[in-house]
C-alpha cells in the first residue's frame, strides 16, 4: 500500500502544479496565443469549477467502487488528456477546454488518499497524515514556479506540457497497479449526501473551507504573475522566484500545522490564529500595493504560510463524520474549498475587467486584494461559532 500512497502523493503534486502553473506561463501564453489576464483567470476558474463539480460524484465513487479505480481512470483520461490538449492550444479557448479536463482528472487524487487514511488509520493520526500529504503535494507549487519558467524558456511551454502529459499518464497507470481499496466492514450502513448536510456542526466550517484556500489558490495560481508583471515590470525569472518563495512558505506552513495541532490540541484555535495573520497580509497588499517588489513578495509569502490551513480545516470537519459518510463528507468539504477558488477566480477576473481603464497600474489589483480580504473576514467570523469536537 505504501507504493500506492506514494503514487497518490505524486498525483497530488501534479494536481497542485496544474492549479498554479498559469501564473508563470502568463508571459509566454500572452505572447504566443494572445491569452490576457482575464482569459487566464477564466481558464483557471474553469479548472477549479470542474474540480469542484466532480467532488460529489467522486465521493459516491469512493464509497462505492473505491479509491483505486476512481483516481486512476479520471487521472488518466482527464489529467493526461487535458495536458495533451493544452500542449496543442493555438487560442485561449483551447486552454479553457484543457483546464476543464485537467480539473476533472485531478479531482479524486487527494480525496482518495484521505479516504484511505480515514479507513486504515486511527482518527488521531488523520490530521498529521493529511498535513503531510498536502505538504508533499505543495511541492507541485514549487515546480510550478521558477523551474517551470526555466523549462518554458529552455524547451518551450508546449514541450513542457507534453512532458507533463507523459508523467501524468504514467502516474495514473501506477495508481491502477499499486493502490489497494480499503476493506468495507460487512453490513456497514450506506451513507448519503443528505445525511452529511444534516450534520449542523459542518455548516460553521463550510464558509471558512470556502474562503481559506480561495484567495491563496487565486493569488498563487494566477494573479501573482500579472500583478508583478504590470505593477513592477517583473520578468519571467522574477515572477518565478516570487512564486517559488510563496510556494516554499506554503510547504513550511503545511508541515508545521500538523505537529502544532498535536502540541496545542485545538485545531480551531490554530485555524483562527493563522487566518487572522493571513487576513493581515492581504490588508498589507491593499495598503501597500506598489511600494516595492520585495515587500509585495513578503506579503505573498505570508499569505502562503498562514493560508496553508487546508488540512487543518478538513481535519476539523472530519471529526463530525461517521465511517459511512467519510467519502461523501470529505469530498463535500473539498467541494467548498475548490469551488471557493473557482468563484474567487471568476469574481477576481470580473473585478479586474471592471476596473479597466485604471487610473494607475495597481488599482485593479487593489480591488482584487480587497475582495479576497472581505471574503476571508466573513468566513473567519462564522468559523468563530464552530464546535471543536463532536462531543
Amino acid at each position: 500500500m505504501m507504493r500506492g500512497i506514494m503514487l497518490l502523493g505524486l498525483a497530488y503534486v501534479l494536481s497542485q502544479f496544474f492549479r498554479a502553473f498559469l501564473a508563470v506561463l502568463s508571459p509566454f501564453l500572452r505572447a504566443d496565443i494572445g491569452a490576457n489576464p482575464e482569459d487566464l483567470a477564466f481558464a483557471s476558474g474553469l479548472w477549479f469549477f470542474a474540480f469542484a463539480a466532480m467532488q460529489l460524484p467522486v465521493g459516491w465513487a469512493l464509497d462505492t467502487i473505491g479509491p483505486r479505480r476512481t483516481s486512476a481512470v479520471l487521472l488518466l483520461i482527464g489529467g493526461g488528456g487535458g495536458a495533451a490538449l493544452f500542449a496543442m492550444a493555438t487560442q485561449p479557448v483551447h486552454i479553457d477546454f484543457a483546464m476543464v479536463l485537467i480539473g476533472i482528472g485531478c479531482a479524486p487524487v487527494l480525496m482518495a488518499s484521505y479516504y484511505i487514511f480515514a479507513r486504515e488509520f486511527p482518527p488521531a493520526r488523520f490530521v498529521v497524515l493529511a498535513s503531510v500529504m498536502v505538504g508533499v503535494g505543495t511541492f507541485g507549487n514549487l515546480v510550478a514556479s521558477y523551474p517551470t519558467a526555466i523549462a518554458a524558456e529552455t524547451i518551450g511551454w508546449r514541450a513542457s506540457l507534453w512532458a507533463l502529459c507523459a508523467v501524468t499518464t504514467l502516474t495514473a497507470l501506477g495508481i491502477w497497479a499499486f493502490v489497494h481499496d480499503p476493506a468495507t466492514p460487512e453490513g456497514e450502513e450506506r451513507g448519503s449526501l443528505l445525511a452529511v448536510l444534516k450534520i449542523k456542526a459542518l455548516w460553521f466550517i463550510f464558509p471558512i473551507m470556502s474562503v481559506s484556500y480561495a484567495q491563496l489558490g487565486a493569488l498563487r495560481g494566477l494573479w501573482i504573475g500579472p500583478y508583478f508583471e504590470d505593477v513592477f515590470a517583473a520578468d519571467a525569472h522574477q515572477i518565478g522566484i516570487a512564486t517559488l518563495l510563496m510556494g516554499i512558505a506554503m510547504v513550511i506552513g503545511t508541515f508545521a500545522y500538523g505537529p502544532l495541532d498535536k502540541l496545542i490540541g485545538s485545531t480551531k484555535l490554530i485555524v483562527i490564529i493563522a487566518t487572522t495573520f493571513n487576513l493581515a497580509a492581504l490588508i498589507g497588499l491593499v495598503i501597500y500595493p506598489a511600494s516595492s517588489l520585495v515587500l509585495s513578495t513578503v506579503f505573498m509569502a505570508a499569505v502562503g504560510f498562514f493560508g496553508a490551513t487546508y488540512a487543518l480545516v478538513i481535519s476539523h470537519g472530519r471529526k463530525f463524520l461517521p465511517p459511512q459518510l467519510i467519502g461523501r463528507g470529505m469530498t463535500l468539504l473539498n467541494l467548498c474549498s475548490i469551488g471557493g477558488v473557482g468563484v474567487a477566480q471568476f469574481l477576481s477576473g470580473k473585478a479586474y475587467a471592471a476596473s479597466q481603464p485604471a487610473t494607475n497600474l495597481q488599482t485593479p489589483y487593489v480591488v482584487i486584494f480587497t475582495l479576497f480580504a472581505a471574503l476571508m473576514a466573513a468566513g473567519l467570523f462564522i468559523y468563530l461559532f464552530s464546535r471543536e469536537t463532536n462531543e
